[in-house]
């Protein structure tokens, strides 16, 4: 079975990213493409971000996750540290973040280093959470193999009882991660392939390095 993609195409010419107009921060343009993407465009989730790790194996793999809180020093999302992903992370903490907005045209990658939060911070974005999923958070042991939805079902059925009525506890496997970058960049669409890529690298006295990349 195959199927040519060639004819897929399109013109992009919803914006332009110029170095004139970067910040000299890049979480501050960070900050302003995320609010106007969420704000003016009709994304769903706009936080869902892939995040690539490479595994034990050997193999890099992506997943989506969602960003659950962005500052000036990284971007936090929240796993089971014992899962495919936490373990990755526990042995290599080099990771790369993306986000991809089609309805702008818009897309940034982010290399970092990701490690866990402190975990008052974990235990306080628990406590918010759904008590649903709260303890689906207990009922699953990430990335391990089951046998059948049922076994996921029971197991939090009896969960369900045991806490009934009861304060859950955030899990200490189950927690935040921040991913602190070292470089950002951001791609704005434009017609002609000839798309804006603008890199900020972080530079030993911790200021950024501003470059336009060709496309």
């Amino acid at each position: 079975m195959e199927k040519d993609l060639g004819d897929y195409r399109k013109s992009y010419e919803k914006g332009q990213l110029l170095l004139t107009n970067a910040p000299e921060n890049p979480i501050e343009l960070f900050r302003d493409w995320f609010l106007e993407v969420d704000t003016h465009f009709n994304m769903g989730e706009t936080n869902a971000m892939t995040i690539s790790t490479l595994g034990l194996d050997g193999f890099p793999k992506s997943r989506v996750v969602l960003l659950k809180k962005y500052t000036h020093e990284g971007f936090i999302f929240y796993s089971n540290y014992n899962s495919e992903k936490g373990k990755a992370i526990l042995h290599n903490p080099n990771v790369c973040l993306s986000f991809f907005w089609p309805a702008a045209e818009r897309q940034i990658i982010i290399k970092g280093k990701a490690e866990k939060i402190p975990e008052n911070l974990s235990d306080g974005y628990f406590e918010s959470r759904p008590r649903g999923s709260q303890l689906g958070a207990i009922a699953s042991n990430q990335s391990e193999v089951v046998k059948d939805r049922a076994e996921l079902e029971n197991k939090l059925k009896v969960l369900e009882n045991k806490f009934k009525g009861k304060d859950i506890e955030r899990p200490k496997y189950w927690g935040g991660l921040i991913v602190k970058p070292v470089e950002l960049e951001f791609w704005q669409g434009r017609p002609n392939r000839l798309h804006d890529r603008i890199r900020y690298k972080l530079e030993e006295d911790y200021s950024w390095k501003v470059e336009r990349l060709s496309p």
